[in-house]
């Protein structure tokens, strides 16, 4: 019975403790006044600058639809790619070496000897060691080896540029040295 009491007694103080005024008006009253106070800074966007068309005077400069001028532009393309051409087809007609079907940065120079008197760097390429010399090919760009040093392996290749002519360009691989454990 006792304890009947007093749970009772407990149930009516929480439930007047519950209907006192809990500090939330006073926030809601400081949050409008906040929102009243503040006001936007925009900037003004300043006006925009005023076009004014310029005429197109036909004597001063050379008429862009020259004929004379478009047939000097079109032999000049046909001579290039004539010449890239020349630069591409020998490759594309030998037969594909071994390591030409991975990429340079998949390989790894970690050695260098004399073989027979002859240059020979020495690559890791999918954890397999391969011996490389002078005119060997390397890459997916036709790379043609050209010098090989204690340290390096300078390669020729053969890539497109962004305007889709072939052009040569001269790359390396260096030495890789692995981390000391």
């Amino acid at each position: 019975m006792k304890a009947m009491q007093a749970s009772l007694i407990m149930l009516c103080a929480l439930s007047m403790w519950g209907c006192g005024s809990s500090g939330e008006d006073e926030l809601r009253q400081w949050m409008a006044n906040e929102r009243a106070q503040a006001k936007p800074r925009i900037t003004p966007i300043s006006e925009p600058k005023q076009f004014l068309p310029q005429p197109y005077v036909a004597e001063e400069g050379m008429e862009p639809f020259n004929v004379l001028k478009l047939t000097q532009a079109l032999r000049r393309e046909s001579a290039q790619v004539a010449s890239n051409a020349a630069l591409i087809a020998p490759e594309m007609a030998r037969r594909k070496e071994p390591l030409e079907a991975f990429p340079l940065d998949a390989m790894a120079m970690v050695g260098s000897m004399n073989k027979n008197g002859k240059p020979t760097a020495l690559l890791t390429v999918d954890k397999l060691l391969y011996q490389v010399q002078l005119g060997n090919y390397l890459g997916q760009n036709y790379g043609r080896i050209t010098a090989i040093t204690e340290t390096s392996i300078q390669l020729r290749e053969i890539v497109q540029d962004p305007t889709g002519d072939w052009i040569e360009r001269i790359t390396s691989l260096e030495l890789q040295e692995e981390a000391k454990k």
